[in-house]
């Protein structure tokens, strides 16, 4: 997956039709923000999907978030744009799961699906790659147990846990991001360890 290499140009184009800077300026911050969004696709469509457990919906999430911060925070400082792109990025997490609140609610009023069509979570109907080697299968169960730990995990606490852990983001950063105080991101990151201790025992 390679979101950025086709956001290029329309990250140029944001930035361009902004103004907020001279031609030659523009077409280096967009060089420059395009090597950023590089570096953090990966892992923001990882944090998406652990969410919303859709790769498709992950996918849509990351990609707006990509934009949205090209559009309206290109012009602003390299050092600005990691905490920025994250809260664009839960904030587009919380759209998709408010809109599935509501389809659920409407689904709930209407008869299940037709013969022949999908039903149940796309998300556990994907296959299991760690096959193969005694290691690569403990692995694989290692972490499907860790995956179905953070799945129970509120949302604040798990956005926490993976800002701070997955992405290497500081209290301050991670306070920006989630649009907290430092205080809650301590809060919630520190239930958020207590309770994958509690399930899946003293490995952290």
């Amino acid at each position: 997956m390679s979101l950025s290499a086709t956001l290029a140009h329309r990250m140029t184009s944001a930035l361009s039709d902004a103004g907020a800077i001279a031609e030659e300026s523009t077409l280096e911050q967009a060089r420059t923000l395009d090597r950023f969004l590089a570096g953090v696709e990966k892992r923001a469509f990882q944090i998406a999907k652990m969410a919303v457990r859709d790769a498709e919906d992950a996918l849509d999430i990351v990609q707006d978030a990509m934009l949205q911060l090209a559009r309206r925070y290109g012009d602003r400082p390299s050092d600005q744009w990691k905490p920025l792109f994250y809260r664009i990025l839960q904030n587009r997490i919380r759209d998709c799961q408010r809109r599935r609140m509501v389809r659920n609610k409407l689904f709930g009023w209407l008869p299940g699906p037709a013969e022949g069509e999908e039903s149940g979570d796309p998300y556990e109907a994907t296959s299991d790659e760690a096959r193969g080697p005694a290691d690569r299968v403990m692995i694989g169960e290692a972490m499907e147990s860790l995956e179905l730990a953070l799945r129970e995990l509120p949302a604040r606490q798990l956005q926490a846990f993976l800002l701070r852990n997955m992405e290497g983001m500081d209290v301050a950063e991670t306070a920006q991001a989630m649009g907290c105080t430092e205080g809650s991101v301590k809060t919630h990151y520190s239930r958020a360890v207590h309770a994958l201790r509690a399930r899946l025992g003293e490995v952290w």
